[in-house]
């Protein structure tokens, strides 16, 4: 087993004085509200707010109390602009990986917390208003694990064929994945004899990782995590930080550990949903509170260049419905900007993403994706079809709360993962079985809310046609397969 390497992970203080050229924290944290309960289809989806609290387009769930607070109040958490566009407002919902046990205590004891997108029109960075502490999601019970799915393995295989190859690395080469999870990636070049070091905030993750023989730093990353690792003659050659760096509240203090973790000639690679995807493709069921960012590369760069590090090359990448694989060096690096960076440019550009009428025109479409949803659900229930979902994702959850989703609606939801199984989904209260459900219950449709995997899933359980059941994608409009 690998050497555990164990550094307490610690919430940093929320009102502390922002460093030069450091992320400027929001001096505010989430305060919790009660959620709304029962079956919400027949009420109001959506109400607009009064004159004076939101730009036009914006909105908020009508059902549930929701923590409003002056907009000018809010600072972007990079460069400390005033926040005054709203992208989205999806009113309070609980966390969306906060799993409940199927007891009605712990139905009355859930919580929720607002959900307020918004951008800053000086760095363009698109942020959550409200931070959630970190150590508070990403603990021993965090229930996300990387290596349940198999599409996403096979991912993780090709990136360390590809990146072993392009750089060189062997041996004596130190490879360094920040959230490594259960240790999906670096399982892959350890295999290669690749000296590995993965750095995880989650216990439980972590331990499953040390079990593969992958040595973990139970840690959040940042500047103290990097000067500890360096201290102790830890440098990389490569680091990965795969759907990760929309994950964390301080974003410029986690780049700037990597600048300081990264050899002379290191190279850092970020993969992340791609605003732009986003957008066109109405995903705002990405939207939840973990994820803290979500990232153009116009917003990167300028976040990255601040923290030490520069980009030379970009890669479009369809995983989690169109992300990108950023190549970044520290500023000192050689490596030449290529054609890959110069496209992703001009489509950001073209797109509009510096103009905040392109973000103010967002709210409206998720509406339109919540109504037709609904009317699917009423329209199976006054025909007595039954409807079950498979996968309970976060973006799953993030779905069923903004539309008004509940066990009335969809019987259950099947996951493979057993540590969510006989839970009960958060906010919605729908409850979650093994997928061998499916063929005992034959539902007439079942929704796939990872619609990312909708091919790996169709494939997997494509005896569901043989009772006459479909499955049903619900973004970026209800499509029956």
């Amino acid at each position: 087993m690998g050497r555990r390497l164990v550094a307490q992970a610690t919430a940093r203080n929320a009102d502390a004085r922002p460093r030069p050229g450091a992320c400027r924290r929001a001096p505010w944290l989430a305060r919790p509200v009660q959620p709304a309960a029962g079956n919400r289809l027949d009420r109001p989806l959506v109400r607009r707010l009064a004159p004076g609290q939101g730009a036009a387009g914006t909105y908020a769930r009508s059902d549930r109390r929701i923590h409003e607070r002056p907009l000018m109040s809010h600072s972007c958490r990079f460069c400390s602009s005033p926040l005054q566009t709203v992208v989205a407002d999806l009113g309070a919902t609980p966390w969306s990986n906060s799993f409940l046990e199927p007891t009605e205590e712990a139905i009355a004891r859930e919580k929720a917390f607002p959900l307020k997108v918004m951008v800053c029109s000086e760095c363009l960075l698109v942020q959550t208003t409200e931070t959630v502490p970190a150590d508070e999601i990403f603990n021993a019970d965090y229930h996300y694990l990387s290596s349940f799915s198999t599409s996403w393995l096979e991912h993780s295989r090709r990136y360390a064929e590809k990146m072993t190859e392009r750089f060189g690395l062997d041996g004596a080469s130190r490879v360094v994945e920040v959230a490594s999870n259960d240790g999906y990636l670096l399982q892959y070049f350890a295999a290669k004899q690749i000296p590995v070091l993965g750095i995880e905030p989650a216990a439980n993750a972590a331990k499953i990782a040390e079990d593969r023989n992958v040595p973990t730093h139970i840690a959040f990353f940042g500047r103290d995590t990097a000067n500890e690792l360096v201290g102790r003659g830890i440098r990389a050659d490569l680091t990965a930080a795969n759907n990760v760096l929309a994950h964390v509240p301080d974003i410029a203090d986690f780049v700037s550990g990597f600048a300081i973790l990264l050899k002379a000639d290191g190279v850092a690679t970020f993969e992340f949903p791609h605003l732009l995807r986003l957008i066109e493709g109405i995903q705002f069921d990405t939207i939840y509170h973990e994820h803290y960012s979500y990232l153009s590369l116009v917003a990167v760069e300028r976040i990255f260049a601040a923290c030490g590090l520069k980009v030379f090359d970009v890669e479009e990448l369809p995983t989690h419905g169109g992300s990108l694989r950023v190549y970044a060096q520290p500023l000192t690096g050689t490596r030449a900007a290529t054609e890959g960076l110069a496209k992703i440019r001009a489509d950001e550009a073209k797109a509009q993403l510096t103009d905040m009428a392109t973000y103010v025109a967002f709210g409206d479409r998720i509406a339109a994706v919540c109504e037709g949803f609904r009317a699917f659900l009423r329209n199976a229930k006054n025909e007595g079809k039954r409807v079950a979902a498979y996968g309970a994702a976060a973006k799953g959850n993030t779905f069923l709360n903004v539309c008004g989703v509940t066990a009335a609606d969809i019987a259950f939801i099947v996951d493979r993962n057993d540590l969510k199984q006989g839970k009960l989904s958060p906010g919605s209260h729908i409850p979650i079985y093994e997928p061998a459900r499916l063929e005992a219950a034959k539902p007439d449709f079942v929704v796939i809310l990872p619609w990312n995997l909708t091919d790996e899933i169709v494939n997997a359980h494509a005896y569901i046609r043989n009772w006459g059941g479909r499955f049903v994608v619900a973004i970026p409009e209800v499509r029956v397969i």
